[in-house]
């Protein structure tokens, strides 16, 4: 009788052993496949971010031909058909909707809108003076990037950008950099035009000549 109580005994911890592998071996199996779905997911959220700044190019672009000097110097049919085509390709364009959402805390989130609100006080001064705003915008950019600037950082924007979510610091240096390419290509045109007029004024001179 003793020695059948113990063969019960034995056959209990193995049974328990046994289930206690079998569970383990179940807990890491879910684990390992957390962890691939975790680098799909991060995969996943990746590429809808590529697809929301292909969004932002494709937009930038076509703005940037219907703003081109280009533009100015063909007949205004062709203009006007030109329009039409570029009108209808934004409008595609903006038909996608591609949104990927940051999650942020408190002190996060009041970083962005005080990084976005130092953006838009600039943005919103570009008309009165175009230089003055490329040198502040190239300080802001300064104090996002990695490398050495060329230029002057502003201290009081880095602080507060590096209080925002990785996710939205890429997005507040991709903003500047937009920005400043936007602005570069309005002083090329600004140049290219007092150019032009130059030269009118000195065809007109030496006619009277």
């Amino acid at each position: 009788q003793q020695q059948q109580q113990q063969q019960q005994s034995g056959g209990q911890l193995r049974g328990r052993f046994y289930r206690s592998t079998s569970m383990a071996d179940r807990s890491s199996r879910l684990l390992e496949n957390l962890d691939q779905l975790e680098l799909r997911v991060e995969a996943f959220r990746d590429a809808a971010s590529a697809m929301e700044q292909e969004k932002e190019i494709l937009l930038e672009m076509i703005h940037n031909i219907q703003n081109s000097q280009d533009m100015r110097h063909i007949s205004e049919g062709e203009r006007e058909e030109l329009n039409l085509t570029a009108n209808r390709l934004m409008g595609r364009t903006l038909t996608v909707e591609v949104s990927v959402e940051t999650i942020r805390n408190a002190q996060q989130q009041e970083s962005l809108q005080h990084a976005t609100k130092m953006i838009d006080e600039i943005v919103n001064k570009l008309l009165d003076d175009l230089e003055d705003a490329k040198i502040r915008l190239m300080s802001l950019y300064g104090a996002c990037t990695s490398d050495v600037p060329a230029g002057p950082i502003d201290q009081k924007f880095q602080s507060v950008v590096i209080g925002c979510a990785i996710e939205d610091q890429k997005k507040i240096k991709r903003r500047l950099e937009t920005l400043l390419r936007n602005l570069e290509n309005s002083e090329k045109s600004i140049t290219l035009l007092e150019h032009q007029k130059s030269s009118v004024r000195q065809s007109c001179n030496s006619k009277q000549d």
